[in-house]
């Protein structure tokens, strides 16, 4: 009876644990409120959202397509080559079952790539080249499913039909294709898994405003995933279970029962039809939804033209994006990156064409010095006049005659602290990372150069130092300090501190802003040493494909409504001077809230803004990090 028990136990433990992660994101896409942290009560707004976003739908229809045109023209290019193998002499066939494994045992990973160099070789990236990539990576998962059924058959029975009279055609559906449909069946089941699930392939090979689920949930998971998203996998997962249960309650064939039982017959008849009309009904439903799901995503909003826009991930309101095209017919093909670093990679690998891009001050200062960016014409732009001259005068630091940036946002690194549990003067320092009185209650910024800010400052050195006696003294202090940091984060400080699970961490103003907006016991600080001043700017660059269509973009983007609804969005300072004089009052009156969004002069003046490194110098930035890291 215990060992009953315990078994009991241990499967419902298993079950606990395949589950439970699913169960948690069912219950976050119906609660009403951004955090994964707390609960804001019960909503069914996130999935309004989800069928309201143009991108998810996109992203859904993108991969439908893929996987269904990958799996069945994979399917027959795998099966034919199968019958071919199945046909040969036994080296030959050991020789191409070789080949044929190579892909198989392979990291997805290398097939991408070097998929991705062949065709950016020869083509440009985008839907046709990662439909070929599925269906060369789906064609020996089909291969290895019918050459098995292929080995069961008699290959006499096939030529007794032929000489019998029979075409070669009508022989193969009569006597061979009965005998290896199921693996057929199970090779396309394979490649539709394998097209479904895949993105490694998908993200080397795909160009310019091509998404699947896959790549899409990868970009979300960097900058912190929508709710909108918990809700389209909640219905993902029980389409799944729909499917299942259908599969289950659709009858093989009518139960046989004794004729003299007329009741039980009857019964038994009534139990099948009612089985076979829910399971049917089940799967005409999930049709029907994604049949409409489909046709939705395909409405076109505008004309012919388009733009591909590089952009940080989550710095663009994405209803501002639609209202784009349907006032201009300009098509937005929006890609999205992490950090800097990863943008410079990007538009220097020549895969994709990019006509406008939006960055950090000191990458743009890189791609200056090497020639990378077309001259702005302001005159195309009428609403840059309402830019802050002030941030047009700092941004002289990366472009110095400034002739070929747009600001978009600006903000500074500090602390953001709870209220509660921290005191206020200790954070009008940096002293306050250091000092121990928050040991093991901290986060910092898993980046760096806004690691080494605060040490760098502290010592009274340039964030922009490159004496390397200096920086040692620097990680010194932040070896020090490293016991007491319970972690380094890139997106998750936000969720963390509004969840109140630590007292202090090192971030972004508008991260900041965010988790204030989240948590009225936070408040925002930018220590008296000074710190980063950063400004993200727009610039055009070599590859631009259509630069009036950009100026009509880079127009709508200073424009006053836009810049609120892309400030609200953000929650970073825009250097639109209406947004500030529009900006909530209960917000303004909120000083540390306010200081989050809109830098005060006195923190302005105190910082500085990160410069260009030449590649000796992030070279030994890099072998300082690892250091510290390694602590």
């Amino acid at each position: 009876m215990v060992k009953k028990h315990a078994s009991r136990l241990y499967l419902g433990l298993i079950f606990l644990f395949l589950y439970l992660p699913i169960i948690v994101l069912i219950v976050l896409s119906f609660n009403n409120s951004r955090s994964r942290v707390n609960w804001g009560g019960f909503t069914l707004e996130w999935y309004r959202k989800c069928f309201e976003s143009q991108s998810i739908m996109s992203a859904f229809a993108t991969t439908l397509q893929i996987t269904l045109l990958a799996a069945v023209i994979s399917t027959i290019i795998g099966t034919l080559a199968a019958i071919g193998i199945s046909a040969m002499k036994r080296k030959s066939q050991t020789f191409y079952l070789g080949a044929t494994n190579i892909p198989l045992l392979n990291a997805d990973i290398v097939t991408g790539i070097s998929m991705m160099l062949l065709f950016v070789k020869f083509m440009d990236l985008g839907f046709v080249t990662v439909l070929i990539a599925h269906i060369t990576f789906n064609i020996p998962y089909v291969i290895l499913n019918v050459l098995p059924k292929l080995k069961q058959t008699n290959p006499y029975t096939y030529e007794a039909a032929l000489d019998l009279g029979a075409s070669p055609l009508y022989a193969f559906f009569k006597v061979t294709w009965p005998e290896i449909s199921s693996g057929v069946f199970s090779g396309f089941l394979m490649a539709v898994t394998m097209s479904l699930d895949d993105f490694s392939i998908t993200y080397f090979t795909r160009g310019a405003g091509v998404n699947t689920l896959s790549t899409m949930l990868y970009a979300e998971l960097k900058k912190g995933v929508k709710p909108e998203l918990y809700a389209l996998s909640t219905i993902l997962f029980f389409t799944v279970l729909l499917l299942l249960i259908a599969a289950n309650l659709h009858p093989e064939k009518t139960i046989a029962v004794p004729v003299k039982d007329e009741k039980a017959a009857k019964k038994a008849h009534t139990t099948y039809l009612c089985r076979r009309v829910a399971s049917i009904s089940i799967v005409a439903i999930l049709l029907l939804g994604t049949t409409g799901v489909f046709l939705s995503s395909q409405h076109t909003k505008g004309g012919v033209r388009s733009i591909t826009v590089l952009n940080y991930g989550k710095y663009y309101d994405e209803d501002k994006l639609a209202q784009f095209t349907e006032e201009t017919g300009i098509l937005v093909n929006y890609e999205e990156y992490e950090d800097p670093e990863e943008m410079y990679t990007k538009y220097k690998t020549g895969a994709i064409d990019y006509d406008v891009i939006c960055t950090s001050d000191y990458i743009i200062e890189k791609l200056v010095s090497e020639d990378e960016l077309l001259p702005m014409d302001y005159a195309s732009i009428p609403n840059y006049a309402g830019i802050d001259p002030d941030i047009i005068d700092i941004s002289a630091s990366f472009d110095p005659d400034h002739c070929y940036t747009v600001p978009y946002f600006y903000g500074t690194l500090g602390i953001l602290y709870n209220t509660n549990l921290v005191d206020a003067a200790d954070v009008e320092s940096w002293d306050v990372l250091w000092n121990g009185k928050y040991a093991n209650d901290m986060i910092m910024i898993a980046s760096v150069r806004d690691c080494f800010t605060p040490a760098l400052r502290t010592l009274g050195y340039s964030i922009n130092e490159t004496d390397p006696e200096k920086l040692d003294e620097a990680l010194n202090i932040l070896l020090k300090q490293s016991p007491d940091v319970s972690a380094f984060f890139e997106s998750e400080t936000c969720d963390e501190m509004a969840a109140e699970n630590y007292a202090l961490a090192l971030c972004y103003s508008g991260e900041a802003a965010s988790a204030m907006d989240l948590n009225e016991n936070l408040a925002y600080s930018v220590p008296i040493e000074g710190s980063n001043f950063w400004i993200d700017s727009w610039f055009i660059p070599q590859t631009c494909q259509d630069i009036d269509a950009v100026y009509e973009f880079l127009n709508y983007t200073c424009r006053d409504d836009v810049a609120m609804a892309n400030f609200e969005y953000v929650y970073y300072a825009s250097p639109v001077i209406s947004v500030d004089e529009n900006m909530d009052e209960e917000l303004k009156e909120n000083e540390s809230l306010y200081r989050a969004v809109h830098p005060t002069e006195a923190d302005v003046a105190n910082c500085e803004v990160y410069r260009l490194l030449d590649d000796e110098m992030t070279e030994l930035y890099n072998d300082l990090w690892a250091r510290l890291k390694a602590n």
